[in-house]
């Protein structure tokens, strides 16, 4: 059921991103944190402590290799057993193990590539996914081999060292293009400040996983409060994939998938009717609490994160056949 066979038409608008620009050069004026790179990391394999993971099930990059002054390239490697995707002989791999790949790629880079500013990784602090039609990998082995070619840019190289910079990410499968992810990394929004915990909320009612585009109970982030309030209450606070480690605030991973369960649930489609995503978090949206509204669109919806009536995120869900 997810990320099942989509189109990108035209409806994806702004939430697909822009193919890599494999030529792409650091803006002038912003410097360049791409350092000359360790020759030993030029095309070394990866392990999950690199990436800055609890456990080895969790990796999804293999491998990353540089290709010239801002390029590289990276192998991946996606379980049909990965905990988001569904149980089934042939499985359809759900969107976000794009998104969660292209994070890993990012910690890798900052980890090999990139001059860091210290040891703590910038976030993904806006994410835009696109599908192309026709072409998404289906599995029915164990696992599904994907190639990346990967472009850097937009740096911003303060004298304390990296403070940001934009990742983008073309997919390929058996030498298919079948879609893209950019990423922009950066201090998350307001890090130094407390992320406001909700009241207890009474009274929550979960909706099931086939209405939200889930595989599991346990996926679903969402649950009906009082009024008919959607806000986010996670089913497992401890997520492996949505909420690795539990942390205070939700991760970018999190509240898109908040995003395109909540656009699904409102507008009754299944998961196969995504063919774009995209997320711009403005402040930070704590684990449980949060109030997410769907407004329709032509192509799709738009969804606002609010925490204490002030916007924390906004969200763009594009769908085919909206």
């Amino acid at each position: 059921m997810h990320g099942a066979t989509t189109q990108a038409a035209q409806a994806a608008g702004e939430c697909r991103p822009a193919p890599a620009d494999r030529r792409q050069r650091t803006p002038q004026g912003t410097g360049n944190s791409l350092g000359p790179g360790n020759p030993q990391h030029s095309g070394s394999a990866l392990t999950w402590r690199t990436l800055g993971l609890d456990a080895m099930a969790s990796m999804l990059v293999v491998s990353l290799r540089r290709l010239g002054r801002s390029g590289f390239a990276a192998h991946c490697q996606w379980p049909r057993l990965h905990p988001l995707n569904d149980r089934a002989v042939a499985v359809a791999h759900h969107p976000l193990i794009m998104v969660e790949s292209t994070r890993q790629i990012a910690v890798a880079l900052e980890r090999l590539h990139l001059r860091a500013a210290g040891p703590a990784l910038l976030e993904p602090v806006s994410v835009s996914l696109g599908l192309h039609p026709g072409a998404w990998p289906t599995e029915r082995g164990s696992a599904t081999d994907v190639t990346v070619r990967v472009s850097v840019s937009d740096h911003a190289t303060p004298a304390s060292g990296l403070a940001g910079y934009r990742v983008s990410a073309e997919y390929e499968h058996a030498g298919t293009p079948f879609g893209s992810c950019t990423m922009r990394m950066a201090r998350p929004a307001r890090a130094g400040a407390p992320c406001t915990t909700a009241a207890p909320l009474p009274a929550l009612l979960h909706p099931p996983a086939a209405a939200v585009g889930a595989a599991a109970d346990t996926d679903v982030l969402l649950a009906r409060a009082p009024q008919g309030r959607l806000v986010i209450v996670p089913r497992d606070p401890g997520h492996p994939v949505l909420l690795a480690g539990r942390p205070d605030r939700l991760p970018a991973l999190a509240v898109l998938e908040a995003a395109r369960q909540a656009t699904l649930l409102n507008c009754g489609m299944t998961a196969a009717a995504v063919a774009g995503l995209r997320v711009e978090l403005l402040a930070p949206v704590p684990p449980r609490g949060a109030l997410v509204e769907v407004a329709a669109e032509p192509a799709g919806a738009r969804v606002g994160v609010t925490v204490s009536g002030q916007v924390a995120a906004v969200c763009t869900v594009a769908l085919r056949g909206a």
